[in-house]
């Protein structure tokens, strides 16, 4: 038996003392047991490591296999039998119908989940696509820098294995229509899926996006896309005229990219790069238009009817993306965009925007702007983040891509003068009939007021004149920010109805004749809307068929829009196979189609139960936000807990003391829900739902069970269930109980930590922590019970895959991490004593290391310890000295006894932490 099996087995023997001790906490008692190990000499940090990376690869292995079950089948030929299996339509028309509109737009988004090394994403999806083992090579090296360049390359890497599958998607409707309907077929123009990015286009919190990166970006995909067109259009026919016009315009984006790509700070640079981009070129192409006609009117003549099939495959390719990788998604603040319009109607800062007064105001100015010419100069001039955007995006339409319409999505928007404050932007340069203004609800009072915010917005006649002319209604949905502030549950309850609102409104104002677009951004997550248990699962959650119906019925088409958010999301098109199979279980889904006659959930019917159901939750999850114990447990460890996973900074940065005090407003979604995973129960997903079950279980038990929304919910709560513990939030705070510290040595056990464990023991004795983990167990144990009382009244489908496997090996790996949490302990108080500096005392580096700053405080160390001093023959002097007489050089022995031990002690740590995110299936 290896040693991780002995431990899993030592694991599982403890915990029989939860029945004779309930508050013995066996997680704790196994890193105690560890650490004794450790200390006394038994077991070292490299008997650790090969344990640590035996786990690792286990995590992998599981992550692999979830991401199989996802999506499985995985063969070629096994995913084009599924999809012919759906292909049912009782004619022409009807096929046409459901082909020719994406059943899903899917947004490729720089969200900070790169988890995983490059070696170990490539591990996972070639696991997951050949069901086969990890690697054990994979685990343990550097990982590397997330910059966004590194972002986008990965972006772009995912969204050309899409192209592909939806290629082969395409060419297999087209198959399928020439035999069903041969004197039809060849009208068929399938767009099944419609891909785009927001990679380097997205500001929102960010400054370190300028327009040039943006721009940059927009013409490199530009040449990627045109090198993708003539390698296909070479493979159909290399002798083919229009590779006379691809290869050049090719030449001509890759010479614009390489133009844009560097340093644009220098107006004669810039100058010299925009005039070249600006001047008339036979060769440039900005529209795809002409290219596609003749594509298609060369495929409807063709004889041979496989080589049309491959015409019109790439005609369809090109429709669907245009001169890029995809669409592009610009993002700014709503507090950006109010700032760029005061300047334009209110210089003096005196107008609300939040008031009709504001409305009446933008109305008019709106009617009266006329189109201003823009340039490069004026873009590179240009003050405000949110004029920049649209400048950028002129450009980008005038210049490189004039038929890809662009999204402007605007963050925080919860007024509808921020919406027609874009708007004005977009016809004050000219581009209003190609951006698609989209707000993002997502913040509590966003979802609470949305209903309001559109039946003002689409009451507007402008607003509405603007819709009929882009042919759709764009919002946003976002369940990240969402689900961390009222909980994922009431969270996506409240986003569906927001969404039903959205029908009502439309109807209500005479826009059923244009298309309702619905971008649900979630992550892989079950704490950031990503329903774990199969695909139908995920893409009900983000638009229920309760939604789905209120538009079918309202006679208004709807486009489904998905986001895949960074390195997790991206995993799903990490091979080949693995986007034809993604792609495929969606397609067989039709995500964009319902059965608007289908009988109503009673779920929705039970309003008197659901309602209740809802608001209990939601209120439960308030509480834990506006606790101080909840606040200050999930903030103990800051953010030392987590990898860096993204260019985007997890917070704002703080001194010790803002550490202390740290704010859960202060760190984005992401991180919170990682840190959630990272100490053991994922509260956004679970807490609340035993709650609002109390005293109504039975009754509530049985609706859930009867309807099918229900049965999902507790889909759900039983797979973040499965994974959650109580006992490891509590043992994390044992770490902080100055008694524990005080009783190691107590019989003369560890007399070698005498020292260090007394230190501890007074430095602890005033810290918080302890009791407020101890606080927080009490309430999510009480919590869980009632949970448990709940799921008896539901019968549970399927059993979750693994369950106690899991669950063992998350013990294991929390063992694992709370012993090298106590190693860095005892070594930190156990550096000897040095002078302040730098306004840093010893306290502080202790303080640093207990929140796991840990890079912060050994910097600290090393600078009051050094293992190198200047020395004297760096001097040509005549004059002979004997000092320094070299005694005293260097604190060798202090870096190896301290320093060193702390610095890899937390290195496996944040293995650790990948670990445990692999199990849970995402980052964050």
């Amino acid at each position: 038996m290896s040693r991780v099996g002995e431990l899993t087995e030592r694991l599982q023997h403890i915990h029989r003392r939860t029945e004779e001790t309930p508050l013995f906490n066996p997680v704790f008692q196994l890193a105690h047991e560890m650490s004794r190990d450790l200390e006394a000499g038994a077991m070292s940090f490299d008997d650790i490591e090969a344990m640590v990376a035996e786990l690792e690869v286990a995590a992998l292995e599981e992550r692999a296999r979830r991401t199989r079950c996802m999506v499985a089948p995985i063969g070629e030929a096994a995913n084009e039998k599924a999809l012919a299996d759906t292909l049912t339509a009782p004619s022409f028309a009807a096929f046409k119908a459901s082909w020719e509109v994406p059943q899903l737009h899917a947004v490729f988004t720089a969200h900070p989940t790169f988890l995983l090394t490059p070696g170990q994403y490539a591990a996972v999806a070639k696991a997951a696509a050949e069901d086969g083992p990890i690697d054990a090579g994979v685990v343990g090296g550097e990982r590397p820098q997330v910059t966004l360049a590194y972002e986008h390359e990965r972006a772009m890497r995912a969204i050309a294995h899409a192209q592909d599958a939806r290629d082969a998607i395409v060419a297999q409707l087209l198959d399928h229509a020439r035999e069903q309907w041969p004197e039809e077929w060849r009208e068929l123009a399938p767009v099944p899926f419609r891909f785009a990015s927001w990679v380097g286009y997205d500001m929102d919190g960010r400054t370190d996006i300028g327009w040039a990166t943006s721009i940059a970006f927009r013409l490199a995909e530009k040449a990627e896309r045109l090198a993708r067109y003539v390698a296909s259009l070479e493979a159909i026919d290399a002798g083919h005229m229009l590779l006379g016009v691809l290869r050049p315009a090719l030449e001509e984006a890759q010479a614009m990219a390489e133009a844009f790509a560097g340093d644009l700070t220098d107006p004669a640079r810039l100058s010299e790069a925009a005039n070249r981009l600006t001047a008339q070129s036979e060769h440039r192409l900005t529209s795809l238009t002409p290219i596609i006609t003749h594509i298609e009117r060369e495929a409807k003549m063709a004889a041979d009817t496989d080589y049309a099939v491959r015409l019109l495959t790439l005609a369809a390719a090109m429709r669907a993306d245009g001169l890029g990788m995809g669409w592009i998604h610009f993002r700014v603040n709503a507090s950006q965009l109010h700032n760029a319009i005061r300047r334009r109607i209110d210089p003096e800062g005196t107008l609300d925007l939040a008031s009709k007064g504001a409305v009446k105001h933008l109305r008019e100015a709106i009617a009266k702007v006329r189109p201003h010419r823009t340039n490069f100069g004026a873009l590179a001039i240009e003050a405000s983040t949110a004029i920049r955007q649209f400048l950028a995006m002129a450009q980008i339409l005038h210049h490189v891509d004039a038929d890809a319409p662009i999204r402007m999505l605007i963050a925080e928007c919860e007024e509808p003068a921020t919406v027609l404050a874009a708007l004005y932007f977009a016809r004050l340069f000219g581009i209003e009939d190609k951006v698609d203004v989209s707000p993002l609800f997502e913040t509590e009072t966003a979802l609470e007021h949305g209903g309001r915010f559109l039946d003002e917005l689409l009451a507007e006649e402008v607003y509405r004149d603007y819709a009929r002319a882009r042919g759709r209604v764009a919002i946003q949905t976002g369940f990240s920010d969402a689900g961390r502030f009222v909980g994922q549950i009431p969270a996506s309850l409240a986003i569906e109805r927001l969404q039903g609102r959205l029908s009502e409104a439309m109807a209500a104002n005479g826009l059923t004749d244009v298309a309702a677009l619905i971008f649900n951004t979630h992550g892989e997550s079950m704490g950031r809307g990503a329903h774990p248990t199969k695909m139908a699962d995920r893409l009900d959650w983000a638009l229920s068929p309760w939604a789905k119906r209120r538009f079918a019925r309202a006679g208004i088409a709807l486009e489904p829009e998905v986001s895949f958010q960074g390195g997790d999301g991206y995993l799903w098109f990490a091979t080949p196979e693995l986007a034809r199979a993604t792609l495929t279980r969606i397609a067989c889904l039709r995500p964009a189609e319902t059965d608007a006659e289908a009988p109503t959930d009673p779920f929705y019917r039970r309003t008197d139960l659901s309602l209740d159901f809802y608001r209990a939750v939601k209120e439960h999850q308030q509480d834990h936000l506006a606790s101080r114990t909840y606040s200050r447990a999930i903030t103990a460890f800051g953010l030392g807990l987590l990898n860096p996973t993204g260019s985007r900074v997890s917070r704002r940065q703080g001194d010790l003391s803002a550490d202390r005090d740290m704010s859960l407003r202060q760190i984005r979604a992401i991180p919170h829900n990682a840190i959630l995973q990272q100490l053991g129960y994922p509260v956004n997903v679970i807490a609340g739902v035993g709650q609002a079950a109390q005293n109504n279980y039975e009754e509530l038990g049985a609706l859930l069970a009867e309807s099918a929304r229900g049965r999902e919910l507790v889909r759900l709560v039983r797979a973040a269930n499965a994974l959650a513990s109580v006992k490891t939030v509590a043992a994390y705070g044992e770490l902080f109980n100055s008694a524990y510290w005080a009783s190691r040595p107590y019989r003369g056990t560890e007399t070698q930590l005498t020292a260090a464990c007394e230190a501890l023991s007074e430095y602890l004795v005033k810290d918080d922590r302890v009791g407020v983990f101890r606080r927080l167990a009490s309430r999510l144990r009480v919590d869980a019970m009632k949970l448990y009382r709940l799921l008896d009244h539901v019968p549970e489908e399927e059993a979750t895959p693994h369950r106690e496997e899991k669950r063992r090996m998350i013990g294991v790996l929390q063992a694992l991490r709370i012993t090298l949490l106590q190693a860095m302990f005892i070594r930190a108080v156990s550096v000897p004593a040095f002078s302040r500096a730098n306004d840093v005392s010893r306290d502080d580096v202790l303080e640093m290391v207990f929140t796991l700053r840990v890079d912060d405080a050994l910097a600290q160390l090393r600078r009051a310890y050094p293992v190198a001093f200047p020395r004297l023959d760096r001097f040509d002097l005549d004059e002979p000295a004997d000092w320094p007489d070299g005694s005293d050089e260097g604190y060798e022995a202090i870096h190896r006894d301290f320093i060193d031990p702390i610095e890899r002690a937390h290195a496996l740590s944040l293995r650790i932490t990948t670990a445990i995110a692999n199990v849970f299936g995402a980052h964050g």
